[in-house]
């Protein structure tokens, strides 16, 4: 039984491993072609729409002067710009900041939630800023972000050019990546993300997730689906699902940069990466379930995605080590011993390769600092992960059960 438990495991584990190099390989030629791309479409731009960006923000005394400036300083015309602040009963002085620069400039406006639906979580507060936009195109920052200023025109631009997109994604990059050993892991994390499971899947299948900041959404698209699901504690990847489904694709354009501060203390990043697991288990267990009444079946492979990330592979990781640390003490016949352990450090080798190429992608990111990081990351960060993952399984599925309210964690922030 040990035996084809392990078996079992270990070709979960390597079947995801290989379908990671296949995305990189995805995102080497995406980063080739994308810049040829963006040359020939700037050469001829169209008129510039109206554009509504909306900033969800609850006690964001800390960072939301920095989100200001940096919208203050895009190049998309001011006049085709209105940036909407949506102040989520927040109990600092982030009111009074936004007031402030709305009084200095009359296309930054602040908008208050209705008191019956403060400090519920980020859908509510998007659909109540959606309500006071007029923009043909919706864009959507966290107060966290300091956007690139160009970064706003690259969405919209794709927008522009390709009619079949109805969603542009771009690239995010962690602002506080040297603060910590704990930023270095997410910086790793995110640049590795973002090659292997957005470029990747763009290029080969035309997929991408939508992530929680810096994209732009046809406002006829929002209109159609009612806005975001407020019962969704991850509602970028809901409303992914659901664009697709209207027949859309979303585009990944890494051209369009913004910068991203990440927690500092694992206390933080606990809380807030068992929320994104739960809110992805949400959508499987939304979607897979009712899967015969998508009219874009195409979808199936994201939510086979999410289904072998978040449960078979996990599973599978978790099995294959429950079966060899017991092997230690306890002697379980394996009769693939040896070859189980050459597999796994294969495993390892093939982690590390993947993130060192997934990180040379990037200028100036690849040294022996960020090597050793990984080393150290897959032993540490990888595994407290699978921990995390089955924490906020079992919390999701109490909820179902219990039929609990879905409450909301809304990230600390940190001085610079």
């Amino acid at each position: 039984m040990a035996d084809v438990l392990l078996y079992i495991s270990l070709f979960t584990i390597w079947i995801m491993l290989l379908y990671h190099i296949f995305l990189m390989q995805g995102g080497f030629l995406l980063s080739s072609s994308n810049r040829s791309i963006k040359e020939l479409w700037f050469h001829n731009i169209p008129p510039q729409p109206m554009v509504s960006i909306l900033i969800p923000a609850h006690n964001e005394e800390i960072v939301i002067e920095e989100i200001i400036k940096s919208m203050i300083n895009l190049t998309y015309p001011k006049d085709k710009l209105e940036i909407i602040i949506i102040n989520d009963n927040s109990s600092d002085s982030t009111g009074m900041i936004v007031e402030s620069y709305a009084r200095q400039y009359p296309y930054i406006k602040a908008v208050y939630t209705l008191p019956s639906l403060v400090g519920k979580g980020k859908s509510i507060a998007l659909n109540q800023g959606f309500k006071h936009s007029t923009g043909e195109i919706i864009v959507v920052y966290d107060a966290d972000n300091t956007p690139e200023p160009d970064a706003v025109q690259n969405l919209v631009l794709v927008l522009q050019k390709d009619e079949k997109a109805g969603v542009s994604v771009g690239k995010f990059r962690v602002i506080n990546a040297d603060k910590n050993l704990l930023t270095r892991f997410i910086h790793i994390e995110t640049l590795a993300f973002q090659w292997l499971a957005q470029a990747g899947r763009w290029y080969w299948f035309k997929l991408c997730t939508i992530p929680g900041t810096n994209f732009a959404i046809r406002r006829t698209i929002l209109e159609k689906l009612g806005g975001w699901d407020e019962k969704a504690l991850s509602e970028d990847t809901e409303l992914s699902i659901r664009v697709y489904n209207l027949g859309y694709y979303i585009r990944f354009f890494p051209e369009a940069v913004t910068w991203e501060q990440e927690p500092e203390s694992w206390r933080v990043w606990w809380k807030q990466r068992t929320r994104w697991a739960r809110g992805n288990i949400y959508v499987i267990g939304k979607y897979l379930l009712s899967f015969n009444k998508l009219e874009n079946k195409k979808v199936f492979i994201d939510l086979v995605y999410f289904l072998l990330t978040y449960f078979l592979f996990i599973g599978g990781v978790l099995i294959s080590h429950g079966i060899l640390i017991t092997n230690l003490f306890v002697d379980l016949k394996l009769t693939i011993g040896l070859v189980s352990y050459v597999l796994l450090g294969l495993g390892f080798l093939l982690f590390v390769t993947e993130a060192l190429l997934a990180i040379s992608i990037e200028k100036n990111q690849l040294n022996f600092k960020i090597f050793f990081t990984i080393l150290l990351m897959y032993f540490s960060y990888s595994q407290i992960w699978l921990l995390l993952v089955v924490n906020a399984s079992y919390l999701e599925i109490k909820r179902i059960i219990l039929k609990q309210e879905i409450t909301w964690y809304k990230t600390q922030r940190f001085k610079k």
